[in-house]
């Protein structure tokens, strides 16, 4: 069985130790260095049909990485694209739900396919799009998010809203639906004073499960770091 550890508390990179014959795979470009009894091959696991929807609904990447022990047992370090924490969820009697850009590698045993969502959730809640990523099968799949991580457990008692820029995986068996978490009265009201506020429409989770937000939000990181390229209009000498 393939051994999984998280190394490094400020940007982390997952190592994974494969035994003779075992497969791990992994999002395009994750991989960071490996032992020579590796190799690493690239395709569209679970068909064509299945690697367009990753890529098409999900924005995913069309092919993933591949990296099979053939030579004997060694070990693969891994990262995701963005700076930021990583998570490891066992898959079994859990399922997950992840959201785009959240995956980065998972066991043999795992297959990660799209699953679609309410129009309106997709559309106001910018929460992956009209479908939504999930797992399914037995083994353990690692999700990054960017900045650190938190889990959240909820236990049935009480729910909880989440800014979705903010969202990294929730337990499928999670509740959840579209909410504007303000005080405002009525619902013009509270939506006015959501944008105001910078956090617009939100999620509400209730149920039995557990979340994982970040303490970053992807889209916001983007915008930023977009906002700070030069001007293409400066006057040059």
């Amino acid at each position: 069985m393939s051994v999984m550890t998280v190394t490094g508390s400020v940007d982390p990179v997952l190592s994974v130790r494969l035994e003779e014959g075992e497969t791990l795979y992994a999002e395009r470009n994750a991989m960071v260095c490996m032992d020579g009894t590796l190799s690493l091959t690239g395709g569209a696991r679970g068909g064509l049909f299945q690697a367009l929807g990753r890529k098409i609904l999900n924005d995913e990447t069309f092919f993933q990485q591949k990296i099979e022990a053939q030579k004997g047992a060694g070990e693969v370090l891994l990262a995701p694209t963005l700076p930021g924490a990583i998570e490891l969820l066992e898959c079994g009697e859990r399922q997950y739900m992840l959201t785009d850009g959240s995956y980065l590698a998972s066991e043999s045993g795992v297959e990660v396919q799209a699953k679609s969502q309410g129009l309106g959730r997709a559309l106001l809640a910018n929460s992956g799009g009209l479908f939504v990523m999930r797992t399914q099968g037995t083994g353990r799949v690692a999700v990054s998010g960017l900045g650190s991580i938190r889990v959240v457990e909820l236990d049935g008692t009480r729910s909880v809203f989440v800014d979705n820029g903010h969202l990294v995986a929730w337990d499928d068996a999670l509740k959840y639906e579209l909410a504007v978490n303000t005080s405002g009265k009525g619902f013009f009201g509270k939506l006015l004073h959501s944008q105001t506020s910078g956090e617009g429409i939100v999620l509400k989770f209730s149920g039995r499960g557990k979340l994982l937000v970040a303490s970053r939000n992807r889209g916001g990181f983007i915008d930023w770091i977009l906002g700070q390229m030069p001007d293409d209009k400066v006057v040059k000498n």
